[in-house]
């Protein structure tokens, strides 16, 4: 008779143990529900570069040349880089010159093709297999359209500075153009292109490990810009007005 009175009084002990601890289970499993709505919220709030919301590498494409640039495949990274860097030593340093090694080359291809058919006769060795090669009327189309909508831009941004519209723009443009001169007057062409392939390959993996702490870093920057750009758009315009009064 005690032993059964003892197993009521544990029953009756679980099951208010139970209800006590499944308040606290719930409100535990709210709190882990609302700390990850604020953790979304807060990842959702995080200023990016560009204002982008996807990562890098699919804003780059998804593709080869995102591996590439972002060396995916070091290998392959690797082997483009040397191969950029020995044509630029090939013009840049060699003093060699971009129609002459094109022509050097398809002398070189066409010699070694055509000596290799003709001989193939002679020693009862097959000819070389070459593919026919035709580029697809709808990929020149693509293309041609890619590159017509950008040229319209490109003249719609020259009306709409030229036109005195937009102050920011202007001075954009003003400021990306200065820019280039100083750039042009250090290198000559291909020593910037060089560069700006330099840049592809080095500033998108450097953006890609450290994008956090870029990415405060660039919203600082980009605030304090807005408030310069806005003092210096007043005094101009004050400037025009008084002009105009004066007029």
């Amino acid at each position: 008779m005690a032993d059964h009175k003892e197993s009521k009084m544990e029953e009756l002990a679980h099951k208010i143990h139970s209800k006590i601890s499944s308040p606290s289970s719930s409100s535990d499993s709210d709190d882990d529900k609302r700390s990850h709505a604020r953790a979304v919220a807060l990842k959702a709030k995080v200023y990016r570069l560009f204002g982008r919301e996807k990562p890098l590498h699919q804003v780059l494409g998804a593709g080869k040349p995102a591996d590439i640039l972002l060396w995916r495949n070091k290998k392959l990274s690797g082997g483009v880089l040397g191969g950029v860097t020995s044509l630029w030593f090939l013009f840049e340093m060699l003093d060699y010159h971009l129609i002459t090694l094109i022509c050097h080359l398809m002398i070189l291809a066409l010699s070694v093709l055509f000596l290799w058919s003709n001989a193939s006769n002679f020693i009862n060795n097959s000819p070389p297999t070459i593919p026919e090669v035709v580029i697809p009327e709808k990929c020149l189309l693509k293309a041609a359209s890619c590159f017509t909508f950008e040229i319209n831009r490109t003249l719609d941004i020259v009306r709409t500075i030229a036109t005195g519209k937009d102050l920011k723009t202007f001075l954009g443009a003003i400021a990306g153009l200065w820019f280039l001169s100083i750039l042009g007057s250090c290198f000559n062409f291909l020593t910037m292109v060089y560069i700006v392939i330099i840049l592809l390959y080095t500033v998108p993996v450097f953006y890609e490990k450290y994008e956090d702490k870029v990415d405060a870093f660039s919203e600082k920057m980009i605030i304090e810009l807005k408030k310069q750009f806005a003092v210096l758009e007043k005094k101009v315009l004050s400037s025009m007005n008084k002009e105009k009064k004066k007029d």
